[in-house]
């Protein structure tokens, strides 16, 4: 029996009770000190594990025999979940969260892609079988690691760590994990951009782009396309899946319905629509491209291929922007950075940042904060400067001659 029987050092004594498929005995270590263990089978594995120090006679600190016999069952209860679900591999799970984001929280495809793309390109082969329940935050740091060493970017690895929260938190709601390692794991730090300013055109630089456009069908068509991504803001795949239905002369208003990504046409980045200011400059221009196009219902495509009206290749369109910018000698940006010339010079305008948060289609306000340093200060700061700093006038010395002083 355990109670009131000493445990020799180094030795386990085992209990006359079984608990299911689990048994309770007392080990004292070299020192003495008595601790209570459990040993259970879960699934196909025999498991080994303290369950708390023994409580001493004339002692309030430690466990009972009843409470050691109580957490013990609840140990074995908890793995009895885990071996009736199967024990799932991270590959398993992983599967099955992806497959609960697509049909069931309709994420976006994009994102789907991207999240299969981290599991079977790189989670699978690092983790492999391993049962999810035996992932530690170890195991978890020693990926990112791996990973890092291997030339991922610091951005590449927080998307890993983010998908693989995702699971161990679809995994912990199904009881298939007792917690999530990704919790207490240390983020990798955000890496620094090469490029510590922001990229963008000046309105005279950008004259001179749209100016040096080549004299070819699809030149004129990357006229006005150029022109709509620096003065709408919108993003690559937006303005190819512009149609003439979202241009509004009236309202003076370009609405964003659609985007076109990764070879199909899906919703907007944020999931949600928006419509953006129209300039009259680019009203006149959208005037005139809608002229000279042959497709002009309310269905096709604003920058469509002038010859098919199918969309136009992305990458080929960013090869030609890159030819321009060098055409034009300009300082060089890609053609997502026309969304900087359209938010800098926004916020030059005085725009309130929320106004062009929602134009940009930003869903986090931090992500707008970087255009507030090209918005005038509001507190006239340069004035109050000039007027601390400027060296004071010397004053005039009286020259009237003093009391009682004789001329």
């Amino acid at each position: 029996m355990i109670a009131g029987r000493p445990a020799a050092h180094n030795r386990a004594v085992m209990a006359k009770r079984s608990y299911g498929s689990g048994r309770l005995f007392v080990y004292a270590d070299k020192t003495g000190k008595e601790s209570w263990y459990g040993s259970w089978r879960a699934g196909t594995r025999r498991v080994q594990r303290k369950i708390g120090p023994k409580r001493s006679q004339g002692s309030t600190s430690g466990l009972t025999r009843v409470q050691a016999e109580r957490e013990l069952r609840k140990r074995i209860d908890h793995d009895l979940v885990l071996a009736t679900a199967e024990r799932k591999t991270l590959v398993d799970a992983g599967a099955l969260y992806i497959d609960h984001l697509e049909h069931v929280m309709d994420r976006k495809r994009s994102t789907i892609q991207d999240y299969r793309g981290y599991l079977r390109g790189h989670l699978e082969g690092f983790f492999g079988d391993t049962p999810i329940d035996r992932i530690d935050p170890a195991r978890v740091a020693s990926y990112l690691k791996q990973k890092r060493a291997g030339g991922l970017s610091s951005k590449t690895v927080q998307n890993h760590l983010n998908f693989l929260h995702g699971v161990f938190a679809f995994a912990l709601k199904r009881g298939w994990v007792l917690s999530n390692p990704v919790d207490h794991v240390d983020r990798p730090k955000k890496a620094h951009s090469p490029h510590r300013r922001i990229r963008f055109l000046q309105p005279r630089e950008l004259d001179k782009l749209i100016d040096t456009a080549p004299d070819d069908p699809l030149g004129a068509v990357e006229r006005p396309l150029y022109l709509a991504a620096a003065l709408t803001g919108l993003r690559q795949g937006e303005l190819l899946a512009l149609k003439w239905m979202d241009v509004d002369w009236l309202a003076g208003r370009v609405r964003v319905a659609d985007n076109y990504t990764r070879g199909k046409f899906d919703s907007p980045k944020s999931h949600e629509g928006r419509s953006v200011p129209m300039a009259d400059r680019l009203a006149r221009e959208f005037e005139l491209h809608f002229q000279r196009s042959a497709y002009r219902t309310d269905e096709d495509l604003v920058f469509c291929h002038p010859h098919t009206g199918n969309v136009l290749d992305p990458s080929k369109m960013r090869k030609r922007f890159g030819e321009a910018i060098a055409r034009a000698c300009v300082r060089e940006i890609t053609f997502h950075e026309l969304r900087h010339t359209f938010g800098t010079q926004m916020a030059a305008a005085g725009a309130p940042l929320r106004a062009i948060q929602e134009w940009m289609g930003h869903a986090d306000a931090k992500t707008t904060e970087i255009y507030r340093h090209y918005a005038p200060d509001p507190t006239n700061g340069a004035q109050l400067v000039e007027r601390a700093f400027s060296t004071p006038q010397p004053s005039v010395p009286d020259e009237s001659p003093t009391q009682g002083q004789a001329r």
